[in-house]
């Protein structure tokens, strides 16, 4: 999730310049107020009680507070955002070496991927290709995919009867793949994303394009065993976010590989 074509507001269309002026107001009441608690903390959403809910390094929205702050400084110009960007993003170093879930792509590439982009630094290309080697622990080479969630321990996961779910959330982490590849040269990151968005591509979409939320595969044989939901009505049922991170997640295959399957998935989906 690293922008790829955003530019200074001063040569864009003024309903932009006044939504970028809106996350402005936004996004500094909320560097205003973590800034007078004197904490280092990732605003999410508001509890029951209208109070900010601060999430961990380990949350998958972890990366979304420090990601929004960098684009705000490429969005506006404004020099004052980096440092903030800067301190917010290495609060977070932690998550590189995440290999629990799979949301390691959603954390890190909004973070230290933007930080790279914009403000290159030896430590942020360390931290992505640290952050790649621990999603590759969740690779499971019967199936060929990147497991995300574990089930051993987990009550809500194991009574579902799961035992290698894989959701159409992780095609987001794949871009840390492909990124790892380029800053270290290493082929195996990219022949991961590879084999996990090709073997989502086979099993996780209905013929009208819409996709499953879950797909369960057999650790020991690869095979399918389930196709159904977390979030989202029914198993059958159209999930929109999960269709966004299809999306996305495929347009940056084909970015990548220059596969037309993967955008003429992308394409069918949306």
């Amino acid at each position: 999730m690293m922008c790829m074509a955003c530019s200074s507001t001063k040569s864009v269309s003024p309903f932009i310049q006044e939504n970028v002026g809106f996350a402005k107001a936004q996004l500094g009441l909320a560097i205003d107020t973590i800034e007078a608690s004197g904490k280092c903390l990732n605003p999410v959403t508001l509890n029951e009680k209208g109070e900010v809910y601060y999430c961990g390094y380990g949350d998958w929205r972890s990366g979304f507070f420090p990601g929004s702050i960098w684009y705000l400084y490429e969005l506006t110009g404004d020099s004052t955002y980096l440092p903030l960007a800067k301190k917010y993003t290495e609060a977070i170093r932690k998550a590189e070496n995440l290999t629990w879930h799979h949301d390691i792509g959603f954390i890190i590439n909004c973070s230290f991927g933007n930080g790279l982009r914009l403000s290159p630094d030896t430590a942020y290309s360390n931290a992505m290709k640290q952050a790649a080697r621990s999603l590759t622990t969740r690779f499971r080479p019967n199936a060929k995919v990147i497991q995300s969630w574990d089930v051993k321990g987990n009550s809500w996961q194991s009574k579902r009867g799961w035992e290698c779910p894989v959701i159409i959330d992780n095609m987001m982490n794949l871009e840390l793949l492909f990124e790892a590849t380029k800053l270290t040269g290493d082929s195996a990151f990219y022949h991961m994303a590879v084999a996990h968005a090709d073997r989502t591509l086979a099993e996780q979409f209905r013929p009208d394009g819409s996709c499953y939320h879950v797909v369960d595969y057999d650790i020991e044989t690869g095979a399918v065993r389930y196709k159904q939901t977390a979030q989202g009505y029914a198993d059958e049922s159209v999930w929109s976010r999960g269709q966004a991170w299809a999306i996305y997640g495929f347009t940056v295959c084909y970015r990548e590989t220059k596969d037309p399957k993967y955008l003429a998935q992308a394409l069918k989906t949306f």
